[in-house]
């Protein structure tokens, strides 16, 4: 469905602190990293589409996150929506909602929402019973 995501953001030093070891509890690999554009982009492994993109606006202008956008992330265990949840905040993310069971979605969706230290909110979900 989507060729790529883009996320923007102000310093890209950090974003990379932040984003590395989320995303790597994923099972994201990363696919490229030019500090001197910047930006820097990460795949399932073994699919070239979709990418998931962080860099400086290309418009030249500071980073503002949008209210109402979210990028969620598909998670393969609870275990591991746990995991990037802990590593988001230890790696400058804020809490939005703790991992959990959200019924309210559907009677698997167990997710977990923040923000990541430019303020774009984020979520890692997985949607599989317990095994």
């Amino acid at each position: 469905m989507f060729s790529h995501v883009f996320i923007g953001i102000t310093d890209f030093e950090r974003a990379l602190a932040f984003y590395r070891p989320v995303l790597a509890a994923l099972g994201l690999e990363e696919r490229f990293c030019d500090a001197g554009r910047p930006w820097a982009g990460w795949q399932t492994p073994g699919q070239g589409r979709p990418l998931f993109l962080i860099g400086a606006p290309s418009d030249g202008q500071p980073h503002i996150p949008g209210n109402g956008q979210m990028t969620a992330f598909l998670a393969p265990t609870r275990a591991a929506v746990d995991q990037a949840h802990a590593l988001a905040l230890a790696h400058g993310g804020t809490d939005e909602g703790a991992p959990g069971l959200r019924p309210g979605y559907h009677s698997h969706y167990y997710g977990a929402y923040l923000r990541d230290p430019d303020r774009n909110k984020l979520c890692v979900v997985c949607h599989d019973a317990p095994s």
